[in-house]
């Protein structure tokens, strides 16, 4: 099959240019999947997304041959990309440091999206201050033997009580998959360890509430059927697909907003390269508007508790150097051979 002509388009008065437009990025949804259909449903969404990412260094998950192809999880963003894609610097937990995607206009999404990038992975920090995180976030990840449904119930009998309970407003919004995502905005004055280490006390206290349906075990063969809060999300480096990206599914779905109310009967089926834009037009965006930045003092302060009980910290990713106070970063079943 030939491939189809590179062409440029306008896009708010910048010029980017499109090759094989034609491609298919998600086969199954034949023209509602290629790269045309793609670059054109970031142009749509663009006012939203960008108010999830702007200034966020955000990193890009491309797949050159589809999503049946191999994954590229790209954190560096080329020195010969266009004056119109701007960076922000970010170290890794190696103590490395990179130029990352500083999104700030739609030229640069649909940029990225030429690239192709399917799905935006953006900080929970901002541009210049990358040391000072500004959101909590919280991953309700089904383990095998559960799925949407099990997290649902997790998020609306469990995790909103709390957060009520807490003074924090958090912001739900469905993963694109089987999870769900809450955003809960703070206040920039502490710590990527700091946060991490707030994480861990409301993923326990969690853990607490929901009996056997959630854990925080970072091993998985620990886990079980059961919901794991993946509290390692908050650590630096660390992302989750922003709201409004879409994600590796054949149905091309959309880590969406959704009100609480929302979330008692939605299907994240349905929220697709196809539906969203229409919904965003009917509905508006749940996200909208300022959020409040709350403080960390409530959690820090359950972490203290917990720690005087005996519960330590928890391990990192496998990426990351060995930090202090972490316990063995051995899989359980090997550290008892």
């Amino acid at each position: 099959m030939a491939r189809s002509a590179a062409e440029e388009i306008d896009v708010d008065g910048v010029a980017v240019r499109v090759t094989s437009p034609d491609k298919q990025y998600f086969a199954a949804l034949g023209e509602a999947g290629t790269k045309r259909a793609v670059l054109e449903y970031y142009r749509a969404v663009a006012p939203t997304l960008l108010a999830a990412v702007r200034d966020r260094p955000t990193y890009l998950q491309r797949f050159p041959d589809g999503i049946e192809g191999e994954e590229v999880y790209q954190k560096r963003i080329p020195a010969h990309a266009p004056e119109f894609v701007r960076t922000c610097r970010v170290t890794f937990p190696s103590g490395r440091s990179a130029e990352a995607l500083r999104p700030d206009s739609t030229a640069a999404l649909v940029w990225a999206a030429q690239q192709s990038c399917i799905t935006f992975h953006p900080w929970h920090a901002r541009c210049p201050d990358v040391d000072s995180p500004d959101e909590l976030r919280i991953d309700l990840d089904p383990q095998p033997g559960t799925g949407f449904d099990e997290a649902r119930t997790v998020a609306l009998e469990h995790l909103r009580p709390l957060l009520e309970e807490l003074g924090y407003a958090g912001h739900p919004k469905t993963s694109g998959g089987r999870g769900l995502h809450v955003f809960v905005r703070i206040e920039p004055r502490w710590t990527f360890t700091e946060l991490r280490r707030a994480a861990i006390a409301l993923a326990r206290e969690v853990e607490r509430r929901a009996g056997n349906l959630v854990t925080t075990a970072w091993w998985k063969e620990e886990r079980g059927a059961q919901i794991f809060v993946d509290y390692n999300q908050n650590a630096r480096d660390r992302t989750i697909a922003s709201a409004y990206s879409l994600r590796r599914t054949p149905r091309a779905t959309v880590s969406t907003p959704v009100t609480w109310e929302e979330l008692v009967d939605v299907d994240p089926d349905d929220l697709t390269i196809s539906t969203v834009p229409a919904r965003l037009a009917a509905v508006g965006d749940p996200w909208a508007g300022p959020w409040a930045a709350h403080g960390l003092e409530p959690l820090l302060e359950l972490a203290e508790r917990d720690e005087a009980g005996g519960l330590g910290d928890l391990p990192y990713p496998p990426n990351y150097p060995k930090m202090p106070g972490e316990p063995k970063r051995v899989q359980p079943s090997k550290a008892k051979r």
